[in-house]
């Protein structure tokens, strides 16, 4: 027999669950002046990249590598702080790396999801990436051809509309299309930078830098209507173009995407023919 009880509502509050984003960092090595070196060389031209982001700070590299190695959170912490991040968490640490970790305030986790394109992260040049990948000119097929279009392409998880640019970005200058996907519809001239977390689409000549899928997002791409870069990157994984792309792609129109098998991480070049 069921027994109904009353019960009391508090009338001031409320207790739900929530999810939150957030970015996490994955710490490979205690050495905190590295770390800061390498932060500033990669996000410092861009002091807006990270805007308050929660973070989670992941030990299980550290730990793999050097598991009895516990960094310094108290000056870890202030660090990441410089850079607009906002540490909350810590999780897949040692034991005594988990317990200096809670004694600085952080609260140990082992389920928090992180999205694929946080804010972190993840990796690109000024901000600098971290590999250099081969450059693979793919071939052209009818089925690469609709997979090619950029009109067809949307934007990779995220709920933001486009960062449209109709002036040609200079030398000198930077755009960045924070949490989406940059349109540029004039010329990227040699000296500038284009950087979104999402694809980067310019209907005109590329022939300055661009850095898509700058958070991590690896199915991030890059189109041009004339592909002649100085600098590509995906998710970190980088080439310049010093020596130019192969005549199939160089100064035609072009999309770029990466592509990871045994070999590592490539960037894939493929000819879009109208």
């Amino acid at each position: 027999m069921s027994v109904a009880l009353a019960g009391n509502v508090p009338t001031s509050f409320e207790i739900k669950s929530a999810s939150l984003p957030v970015v996490a960092l994955m710490l490979k090595s205690p050495d905190l002046g590295l770390l800061e070196r390498e932060m500033a060389t990669r996000f410092g031209d861009i002091p807006d990249f990270f805007d308050d982001d929660a973070l989670i700070i992941d030990l299980a590299p550290l730990k793999a590598e050097q598991p009895e190695a516990v960094p310094d959170f108290d000056a870890l912490l202030p660090l990441l702080r410089q850079h607009r991040l906002r540490p909350l968490s810590v999780r897949g640490g040692s034991p005594a790396q988990m317990e200096a970790a809670v004694k600085a305030g952080l609260v140990p986790t082992a389920d928090a999801v992180v999205p694929r394109r946080p804010p972190a992260a993840e990796t690109a040049p000024p901000p600098r990436p971290q590999s250099e990948a081969e450059v693979v000119v793919a071939p052209q097929s009818n089925s690469a051809k609709a997979e090619a279009l950029p009109v067809a392409t949307e934007p990779a998880q995220t709920q933001l509309t486009a960062l449209v640019i109709e002036r040609p970005v200079r030398s000198g200058q930077q755009v960045y299309a924070r949490g989406r996907d940059l349109v540029v519809m004039a010329m990227v001239n040699p000296g500038a930078e284009v950087i979104a977390d999402g694809h980067i689409h310019v209907y005109a000549p590329l022939r300055g830098r661009a850095i898509a899928g700058a958070r991590g997002d690896q199915a991030a791409r890059i189109f041009a209507l004339e592909m002649n870069p100085e600098l590509i990157s995906i998710a970190g994984v980088y080439r310049t173009t010093d020596t130019p792309l192969a005549p199939e792609v160089w100064g035609r129109a072009a999309q770029i995407h990466l592509a990871s098998d045994d070999g590592g991480d490539k960037l894939i070049v493929t000819a879009i023919s109208g």
